[in-house]
């Protein structure tokens, strides 16, 4: 079984690479959040970040870090769409050609930031239906062609990619009694952790699910992978199954689990809209749908919530903010 285990020096080394990459997302105090939960609320606006999510930070970390000889064999990823713009992007100015497998579910949004992104150097291809089905193509393509697989979040260079975002929050907020963070893969949120507990060893740390998709939340009581169902999700991001490795790694900086119904998915989307004129998918919304939902006790505490991306599609988007009342 792979390990992963990253510390507190490869995040730093991430970031020392990835500054003037990509852009120091703000942390900002929300006070209809804080009002609503009797804490001190801060989120963190991922949404800001280049190509609309955090995954540009493991990305580019990661493929900057490949080999001439793995270059040269040309890289296959599986992404929901978020990751997927990431490698686009870094193939692209990497001259490496990029095989992009993303399932059916992926908005059409993401599709068309992929191929503007990636030009002649990338080729999507649409498999199947949910995550799985393109992680699955992926790996077929890596056996069979001999490409390098680069992982959307089961990676040392990406896992350390992704505990920028919690440097930067720690850096902007360096007294937070707890962190939320959506969990799907694992990578944001065992490597949002790291620099969080190397700074605040007493703080929490919570992952969040949706029902749809909450293999962490299934498999964290027993440390083993369980499977589960997996069903359409508005956290379309987050669907899929979850490596061992990642569970393992949780088990050392991660307090808990929660999930959140799909209309506590759709609540959030609405209220960050209408209350801080912010436009957040799905999978970014997680951690603010368990605080309107109670999920996590927070009253009296300092909170920090990680808002992961805003790619979402319009017609998505304007179906929930109709319905959608606060």
């Amino acid at each position: 079984m792979m390990k992963i285990d990253p510390q507190f020096y490869d995040v730093l080394l991430a970031a020392r690479f990835l500054r003037g990459r990509i852009r120091h997302t703000p942390t900002e105090r929300s006070e209809p959040l804080s009002r609503l939960s009797g804490a001190e609320v801060f989120v963190k606006w991922e949404n800001h970040q280049i190509c609309g999510s955090f995954k540009i930070r493991g990305a580019l970390n990661k493929m900057f870090s490949l080999s001439p000889e793995d270059r040269e064999k040309g890289v296959v990823t599986a992404s929901s769409g978020n990751h997927a713009q990431g490698i686009a992007m870094a193939s692209k100015a990497l001259g490496v050609r990029a095989v992009i497998c993303v399932p059916g579910v992926c908005p059409q949004t993401k599709r068309e930031a992929i191929l503007s992104l990636g030009g002649d150097s990338v080729e999507l291809r649409v498999v199947g239906h949910l995550y799985d089905d393109a992680e699955d193509e992926a790996h077929r393509l890596q056996k069979e062609e001999g490409m390098t697989y680069v992982s959307s979040y089961e990676d040392h260079f990406i896992v350390s990619g992704a505990g920028t975002l919690g440097l930067e929050m720690v850096m902007d907020e360096p007294e937070l009694d707890i962190v939320i963070s959506p969990a799907g893969g694992g990578g944001l949120l065992n490597g949002v952790a790291i620099p969080v507990k190397a700074s605040r060893p007493e703080a929490e740390i919570w992952g969040v699910q949706s029902v749809a998709s909450n293999p962490y939340v299934v498999s964290w009581p027993g440390g083993k992978v369980l499977d589960v169902e997996y069903k359409d999700s508005l956290a379309d991001g987050l669907t899929g199954s979850i490596p061992q490795s990642l569970l393992d790694l949780a088990k050392q900086r991660i307090t808990g689990f929660v999930e959140v119904q799909e209309s506590d998915i759709a609540r959030a989307i609405g209220f960050l809209h209408s209350k801080h004129h912010q436009v957040v998918e799905g999978a970014g919304a997680v951690g603010v749908a368990a605080l309107l939902a109670g999920k996590i006790p927070v009253k009296g505490k300092r909170v920090g919530v990680v808002i992961s991306g805003g790619n979402i599609d319009d017609e998505r988007l304007l179906k929930i903010l109709n319905e959608y009342s606060e």
